[in-house]
């Protein structure tokens, strides 16, 4: 990335340098296209591998959510497990959703939409919430994006975000705790190296 290019740069104006690299996801061994200017370009993150590895099947169909897709190895995994479900890729890195739209398109999968936040209808809910989130974007922005996505939940549904140790898990379990509203509870549900993976329910009334 150029001095300037962060992986949530809107747009980043390094050259793409994109590449082929060799991935598995949902159980298959893949070949996806990765480049510059995103979030972990030479291999799945030790953090979202915690996720794949800790989360339960999703849901088979509805509408699905991968928050901070980067170049989309939780939408892609999303969309080969659920083929029948509608995959939300969001991210504000348009260098990013080019990467996912590439990826699904590469690997046939119909199934994947990559945009933009504001660009996901209002009347949107969501079965499951997948996400590695940007933690680095500073607490304020995190708390705000957490606050904007997380009830979009249907009731009866749960999110999994994966979160570093070192980097405030457990102070962002309390405040997820106390923040959400009161249908939401938030679990510790898996402890792998280094992460924490958070189960966020969205509990049935």
């Amino acid at each position: 990335m150029s001095s300037g290019d962060h992986y949530f740069s809107a747009s980043p104006g390094s050259d793409p340098k994109l590449r082929p690299i060799e991935v598995r996801l949902a159980g298959r061994e893949l070949t996806v296209t990765t480049g510059a200017g995103v979030f972990s370009p030479d291999h799945v993150d030790t953090g979202t591998a915690v996720l794949l590895a800790n989360t339960p099947t999703p849901p088979p169909g509805g509408d699905l959510l991968d928050l901070g897709c980067g170049w989309g190895p939780i939408a892609l995994s999303l969309a080969l497990a659920s083929p029948h479900a509608t995959v939300w890729a969001v991210d504000v890195n348009e260098r990013a959703l080019d990467l996912v739209r590439r990826n699904a398109a590469e690997l046939g999968l119909s199934n994947v939409n990559a945009v933009r936040p504001e660009d996901v209808p209002a009347a949107v809910s969501f079965m499951t919430i997948w996400s590695n989130p940007p933690i680095r974007v500073g607490k304020n922005e995190l708390h705000s994006l957490l606050q904007t996505w997380l009830p979009r939940l249907e009731p009866g549904s749960d999110a999994w975000l994966v979160v570093a140790r070192n980097l405030g898990s457990d102070s962002l379990q309390r405040w997820l705790e106390s923040s959400l509203p009161t249908p939401f509870g938030t679990t510790r549900a898996a402890t792998s190296k280094g992460f924490r993976v958070l189960r966020v329910r969205h509990h049935a009334d």
